[in-house]
């Protein structure tokens, strides 16, 4: 009941982002201003805040890093299966793969578990963000492509706000360092700031997509099932059999269960793949998640 009405207050905030954008108010200029203060400044703010007041053991710290590698390895695996069953082009299956892989921890997943479960509980998902940041931006840009990518630009690329956000968290976590009150109490208002306006940027995005376009790829179908319920599913018993730490499991189910990232269109647009593929992708998951999430939840009894 609790993630059913968090995604309820989400979806009306979506619906109120629509609406702003029916009305002129959340128009693209407005849609991208808002992208960089969420990018920059707000998601950035509510990773740090992970670690404000934070007691979680080292031990934890790097077990959680590893179980998140360990994670992306095999949905990595899967996505390398399961796609060219599909028989679509070098880059169509590249937004396939990456629609699947990446799901939306930054807008999404860490102000979903922020508001459930507790800021404290963002630490856990610090080393799934460090990896995505990685994994975007090498094996993002080379499946999404079509092409090699070269390895100091993609470094370059990882070296982002997102990136250094997750590692300070992680490294006052770890050290169990404090910032002065004034400091965390800054950080903490500014990373409040991410979920209202993400919900409302994502809903104002709807607009440019028709139900007709969006629900007549079968292809499309298969991916948000396989992202959505498939993942999820089938990796939560193994995680609670190597983990008993609860608020970590439900950080991984949440990481597990979000629907694509809107990274993946960003990057599809930018390297040149199949943007409206991925565009159609991220907002076909968005709404399907509006469902599967509050069920899987319910099922798995997190």
């Amino acid at each position: 009941m609790i993630l059913l009405k968090q995604l309820l207050i989400f979806l009306f905030m979506m619906v109120l982002g629509y609406g702003m954008a029916k009305k002129g108010i959340m128009e693209e200029k407005a849609c991208s201003a808002i992208n960089w203060l969420l990018v920059n400044i707000a998601n950035p703010a509510l990773v740090i805040s992970s670690s404000i007041g934070n007691a979680i053991e080292k031990k934890e710290l790097l077990f959680t890093l590893l179980l998140a590698a360990g994670l992306y390895l095999v949905v990595l695996l899967l996505a390398w299966l399961v796609i060219p069953l599909f028989h679509a082009s070098k880059k169509e299956a590249g937004v396939y793969k990456c629609l699947i892989v990446f799901g939306n921890i930054g807008f999404m997943g860490f102000p979903m578990i922020s508001a459930v479960y507790g800021a404290q509980a963002l630490i856990y998902g610090a080393g799934f963000l460090i990896l995505y940041n990685i994994l975007i931006y090498s094996y993002g840009e080379i499946v999404m492509a079509g092409k090699r990518v070269n390895v100091i630009t993609a470094l370059k690329k990882c070296c982002n706000i997102g990136t250094l956000s997750a590692l300070i968290a992680f490294v006052l976590a770890y050290f169990q360092w404090q910032l002065p009150d004034a400091v965390n109490q800054g950080i903490t208002m500014l990373g409040d700031l991410t979920g209202p306006l993400c919900m409302m940027v994502i809903g104002a995005s709807f607009i440019d997509v028709t139900p007709k376009e969006l629900f007549l790829d079968w292809k499309l179908f298969v991916v948000s099932a396989i992202r959505l319920l498939v993942i999820p599913l089938a990796a939560m018993p193994v995680i609670r059999l190597v983990t008993s730490n609860v608020t970590m499991q439900a950080v991984c189910f949440v990481m597990l269960a979000t629907p694509s990232g809107t990274m993946v269109s960003m990057m599809a647009q930018e390297c040149g793949g199949e943007y409206m593929t991925a565009s159609k992708g991220v907002t076909l998951t968005m709404v399907l998640s509006i469902l599967t999430m509050p069920l899987l939840f319910a099922l798995l009894k997190m």
